[in-house]
């Protein structure tokens, strides 16, 4: 097992990484409890393959557990199901010295976080995330939050959980195309900050998309080291935390124009997001020319979904997406923030993007689904 610190004064709390956490939970979550109970909010598929053995772990060591289980998918991130979540937390008398267990993907440790962040103004919570995605990324820094209409994760709020256990054994259990959607926030810790991390990626990443335990081990620890860093400066994104959104912009957009459905992955967007930041930043004379087909290499290596022509369906034109892309939350005086590059590694926050170069490329990619 290892272990990355987020340094967060008080708040501070630490990262666990290994393989069988989930088998140990009682006796790494019991000595946090007020009193011998935890509520686990869980989804239908993760209940079904990882629900019984953590709650088998915390009786172990004493700890009595009820779940509350929601439908899988971006769909359950709605104000809707965070009242079904409250009320039902409510219900159980979760106390404000509880702890509430998200176990689950991006999805539950987002909704369940904010669920804990408004129940009885603040309520402890652990993160168990059991998806690459989650365990690079939506479980590590309290952002917590849902959907709207409007937007994606437009309705949140900041709220650090107490513990994060990343059991790597788990990642096992994934279907191939949700593991490469978490592996494009694994990418992205290369190219905004670390270009010699995205330089091993590019030998080992098929290893880790293969199984090899080392490999899952060495890419989740050190993208939750980059994470844990920059939140440590940043918590509240009022600087440089908004490089983690590299590909964001973009890649939101195209999750609200499909509907948050299975169409689009988040990672997926994600992926796609940001080989489409490489293109705005090269035509915008940022960045060398070949990094953007660097990155693109990768992604096809893979057998990632890189371009606007890999997402089915319709899609809006590009006016369509940019008029998406104004419902991000990092939109200042209405004006579009992006991430750019000047190279692998070295990614920067902007809101003088070129957008006549940002609908280029974006009309390019959708023409190209046209041919």
């Amino acid at each position: 097992m290892e272990t990355v610190r987020v340094g967060l004064g008080a708040r501070s709390y630490d990262i666990l990484i290994g393989p069988g956490l989930i088998g140990r939970a009682g006796a790494l979550i019991g000595p946090r409890l007020a009193r011998p109970f935890v509520a686990i909010v869980t989804d239908e598929t993760v209940a079904g393959l990882h629900l019984e053995p953590l709650r088998a772990a915390l009786a172990a060591e004493g700890v009595a557990s009820e779940a509350i289980i929601l439908p899988p998918g971006e769909a359950t991130k709605s104000m809707a199901n965070v009242t079904l979540v409250v009320e039902r937390l409510l219900e159980l008398r979760v106390e404000r010295d509880d702890l509430v267990v998200a176990l689950g993907g991006g999805v539950i440790g987002d909704l369940a976080g904010f669920a804990a962040a408004i129940l009885r103004r603040g309520v402890g919570f652990v993160q168990v995330p059991t998806t690459l995605l989650a365990q690079v990324d939506s479980s590590v820094g309290g952002k917590t939050g849902v959907n709207s209409a409007h937007g994606k994760n437009l309705i949140g709020a900041f709220h650090q959980p107490r513990l994060v256990l990343a059991d790597i054994d788990v990642l096992g259990t994934l279907p191939p195309r949700e593991l490469l959607a978490g592996y494009a926030e694994v990418v992205k810790y290369g190219l905004l900050g670390d270009a010699a991390f995205f330089e091993w990626l590019e030998t080992h990443g098929p290893d880790l998309r293969d199984g090899d335990a080392l490999a899952r081990l060495h890419a989740v620890r050190r993208s939750c080291e980059m994470k844990a860093e920059i939140v440590a400066h940043d918590e509240h994104e009022r600087g440089d935390r908004a490089l983690l959104n590299l590909g964001h912009t973009f890649g939101h957009a195209l999750e609200a124009a499909t509907g948050y459905s299975a169409r689009l992955l988040h990672g997926e967007g994600v992926a796609i997001g940001m080989a489409l930041a490489f293109d705005v930043s090269a035509r915008m004379g940022l960045c060398p020319q070949e990094a953007p087909s660097r990155v693109a290499a990768h992604l096809e290596a893979m057998g990632m979904r890189r371009r606007l022509a890999d997402i089915p369906g319709p899609l809006p034109d590009a006016e369509g997406l940019i008029d998406l892309m104004g419902q991000d939350k990092k939109v200042r005086q209405g004006r579009l923030t992006f991430i750019l590059v000047r190279g692998i590694g070295e990614a920067f926050v902007t809101r003088d993007a070129d957008m006549a170069v940002v609908r280029a490329v974006l009309e390019d990619g959708l023409a190209a689904r046209a041919a």
